[in-house]
């Protein structure tokens, strides 16, 4: 009963904390995701910790040495960033050596690709999916919004335990507080985010001049790995992503509203 018990607690009391949030510090509207995001941090604020972990990971990662993988994926790369409006700064791209299909953006212009990935990606149209995905985290402010979310919640949740007391609504608040809101809020919203990210990289590799239908043969390529290595896909209740299956769906639908 106690697992069922976090996320109703967490649908109850955190989305009127995070509205009396965003009463308070105001919610910025972003048009290209067409809804509001409570956003108590910006990006600027967010470049330094991206610096440090790019350059830690620099220092404690294998790098691929291959010019050909590093030449594609900053031609690629620069194409989509620019598609997305976002060669306002210098980016960086690295190629690591590691197996698991994995990719990822920091604040402040760095792309990361693992060669794990770029076996999986039969072409560069997929390659221009997983950049465009990681751009749209960027276009879409999730960083900031996530780490404003995070806060945020810690914040509030203080407030309300010390405003509850010593009930028995108090007691719980304190026991499992901190898991509702990892359960009922962030995680669920990361998975939007995830969702938000896959979209707006359709349009930018679309826009770059790649086949936008490629982003759902990667995802089919994703889930076949998962599938081969005895893995899910992701979807869990405790998983930050959505499962390769649900990708899949929403993409097919994004795309064929868009005609693609």
């Amino acid at each position: 009963m106690a697992t069922l018990r976090r996320p109703t607690l967490a649908r109850l009391t955190l989305p009127l904390l995070m509205a009396a949030a965003c009463a308070v510090s105001g919610c910025a509207y972003n048009a290209d995701l067409g809804r509001d995001q409570l956003l108590i941090v910006n990006d600027d604020s967010l470049v330094g910790e991206g610096e440090k972990a790019w350059a830690d990971t620099l220092r404690t990662s294998y790098i691929s040495k291959e010019p050909r993988k590093n030449a594609r994926v900053q031609a690629v790369g620069q194409r989509v960033i620019n598609a997305a409006g976002l060669a306002g700064r210098p980016w960086d791209y690295a190629v690591f050596l590691d197996e698991a299909p994995n990719a990822f953006v920091l604040p402040g212009g760095h792309v990361g690709v693992t060669v794990g990935l770029l076996a999986i990606v039969e072409n560069d149209d997929q390659l221009a999916a997983v950049i465009g995905h990681e751009a749209g985290h960027v276009v879409a402010r999730h960083a900031a919004e996530r780490v404003s979310q995070e806060r945020t919640s810690k914040i509030l949740l203080g407030i309300a335990g010390a405003a509850a007391g010593g009930t028995d609504f108090g007691k719980l608040l304190k026991d499992h507080g901190s898991d509702a809101a990892k359960f009922g809020v962030l995680l669920p919203f990361s998975r939007k985010q995830e969702l938000e990210a896959d979209k707006l990289g359709v349009d930018f590799m679309a826009r770059a001049g790649y086949r936008p239908r490629e982003a759902v043969a990667l995802w089919r390529n994703m889930q076949a790995q998962d599938a081969k290595a005895g893995q899910s896909g992701g979807g869990d209740l405790g998983s930050t992503h959505p499962s390769d299956a649900v990708r899949i769906s929403e993409l097919e639908r994004y795309l064929a509203g868009r005609g693609w």
